[in-house]
């Protein structure tokens, strides 16, 4: 939950509940009540008068907004954190209270878990931990993306499979089936592109996916919390499409699968490592658990653990077991990037697999309301990922708006081409998972429609912008990076793969400052030219580069712009690009 005064230690979960024998000389605490954020202590709630209740619903409405249509209620527990817990009477009027405030705001109520607190008291007190969800106003359900890496045969789209289908395996993959694009894939078994799918849960916290809804459109109708799972490639020769994945489709969260039978192998420390460089926080789930035995898994987690807290990592590893820890760990993960979640669950068994939907369920976004708001009174910038021609609609681009907002019927430029210049567009329609959307907000994915644009002028990394932006595009720029590996020694003129954001190019090493070359791990800044054609970039831009064995991570400190006002803009609509 954004803004803290989340669930309080483990330590302090140890201490009272599970202890009923002795007493607690302690009470034990949460971290005091925070102004902002959603989460919400009430000590009770019995019989409010109307003014009271109305502001109740005010304070309701707030913590809704705070997170984004999703707040925790912690009944039972004073402002400062003091666990006094209720009894079962004054508990039940609580709760009466809380679903009336919540029908008054129209959310729904789940009681995630309950648990006792034992000091000086006969009677046993409950303190109970309340989700409100809000079913969403004009479309706006929550949308988490959520990255898949792992090695080759972990299991990721057989578990994706499993989890957006409704069915389980029945452990000769055919729960990945529905997920493959491609010929190739059917028949080898491995992905060798990205796709995309989705799983919802209602505001009553239940799963809503293709087992119940024929189409994607039904999902995200009876959905107020949508979780986009980014199926990536796991073998080793589609590196490449894995790093795009990850840096153009901007991941809330990356969940890193790894085979119980075959522990940490191939990609799999690799892709730990991508994750780290781009600062995506992950969880890791451990499948297969059917095919071995306990001391295999243990092995396993034991593995992982030993990897996490190395001081590279620096991660506390928590291991999930029980609804009451997958809670946990959501609401701490949201909180603290140190801690990383491990679930082990089977995709034929279907074990465990619960643990990782009550966590997905409660996973609150990274960014509060407010940072949204900031981003979207920003002007408009959208990343082209993707480019496709369908027929009847023409030309249609993929791809996220990092800020502002886009209309239906916006005129935007798009650009930089070959030779530097922007084109004028226009926006004919806009889709939101799979759904007619009219405006798209900063920080959401989506497919724009261009009409009768030519398809052959755009390309992967290309932006559309407002025309008042005046980008700033560069061949030209310097980057502070450390090397990762490299064989020999990393000169001037060497060749490396730039990923920028969705920018993907070749680029020549013009000069390292200070040096003249480098080795491994050692950190420099490093102007960096394009071969090819210039860029949209922007200073402070995370960047990764590969060549080979060559890898190294970064970022942008300094452009050497090209101001689109020399090249002009107007030159180069050509009377067959004009679409107004």
């Amino acid at each position: 939950a954004p803004g803290g005064g989340g669930s309080g230690s483990s330590k302090a979960k140890k201490k009272n509940g599970r202890s009923r024998g002795g007493k607690a000389n302690n009470p034990p605490y949460l971290p005091p009540e925070a102004e902002d954020g959603n989460i919400e202590y009430k000590l009770k709630l019995v019989n409010p008068s109307q003014y009271r209740f109305e502001h109740l619903v005010t304070q309701m409405k707030w913590r809704l907004q705070e997170g984004r249509g999703e707040a925790v209620y912690q009944i039972g527990v004073e402002d400062n954190g003091l666990l006094v817990g209720l009894s079962e009477e004054e508990m039940r009027a609580s709760l009466k209270t809380l679903r009336r405030m919540a029908e008054k705001v129209g959310a729904d109520i789940t009681v995630l878990r309950e648990r006792e607190v034992d000091y000086d008291s006969d009677v046993p007190r409950k303190i109970t931990e309340v989700l409100v969800r809000k079913v969403p106003d004009n479309q706006q359900f929550l949308d988490l993306r959520v990255a898949v890496l792992g090695n080759v045969d972990s299991g990721k789209s057989t578990l994706l499979g499993v989890l957006t289908q409704g069915e389980l395996d029945n452990g000769r993959g055919r729960a990945r089936l529905n997920l493959f694009r491609h010929l190739h894939e059917i028949q080898s078994g491995r992905t060798s592109s990205i796709s995309f799918e989705i799983l919802g849960f209602n505001s009553k916290g239940e799963v809503v996916n293709y087992s119940d809804s024929r189409t994607a459109e039904e999902i995200c109708e009876s959905s107020s919390k949508m979780i986009t799972f980014i199926d990536l490639a796991g073998h080793h020769k589609y590196l490449k499409t894995t790093i795009f994945g990850l840096t153009s489709y901007c991941p809330d969260f990356a969940m890193l699968v790894v085979s119980a039978n075959t522990g940490i192998a191939g990609t799999t420390r690799e892709h730990l490592g991508l994750a780290m460089a781009l600062k995506v926080p992950f969880f890791i789930v451990i499948s297969k658990v059917d095919l071995c035995s306990k001391a295999t898994v243990e092995r396993t987690v034991k593995q992982l653990e030993r990897i996490l807290k190395q001081p590279g990592c620096n991660k506390l590893p928590l291991l999930v077991n029980s609804d009451d820890d997958a809670v946990t760990a959501a609401q701490q993960f949201a909180q603290s990037p140190n801690i990383t979640p491990i679930f082990t669950l089977s995709s034929v068994s279907g074990e465990n697999l619960d643990l990782l939907k009550v966590f997905l369920n409660i996973l609150p976004p990274l960014t509060n309301s407010k940072e949204q708001e900031e981003l979207m009174q920003q002007l408009t910038e959208f990343q082209v990922d993707e480019i496709y021609t369908v027929p009847e609609v023409g030309t249609v681009v993929g791809g996220t708006l990092s800020s502002g907002i886009c209309r239906e019927g916006e005129n935007l430029v798009v650009g930089p081409t070959d030779d530097g210049k922007f084109l004028r567009l226009k926006v004919c329609s806009i889709q939101r998972n799979r759904s007619a959307c009219r405006v798209l907000r900063a920080g959401q994915a989506a497919t724009l429609a261009l009409g009768p644009f030519d398809r052959s002028l755009l390309r992967k990394g290309m932006v559309m912008v407002s025309p008042e932006m005046n980008p700033t595009i560069c061949s030209v720029f310097e980057a502070e990076i450390v090397l990762l590996f490299h064989a020999t020694t990393f000169r001037k003129g060497f060749q490396v793969t730039v990923h920028v954001g969705n920018v993907r190019q070749t680029a020549v090493v013009e000069k390292i400052h200070g040096k003249d070359k480098l080795r491994t791990g050692e950190k420099a800044v490093v102007c960096f030219r394009f071969i090819k054609h210039p860029e949209y970039l922007k200073i402070g831009a995370k960047l990764l580069f590969r060549e080979g064995v060559t890898k190294g991570i970064g970022h942008v400190t300094d452009l050497q712009a090209i101001t689109t006002k020399e090249n002009g803009l107007e030159d180069s609509l050509g009377p067959g690009q004009l679409s107004f």
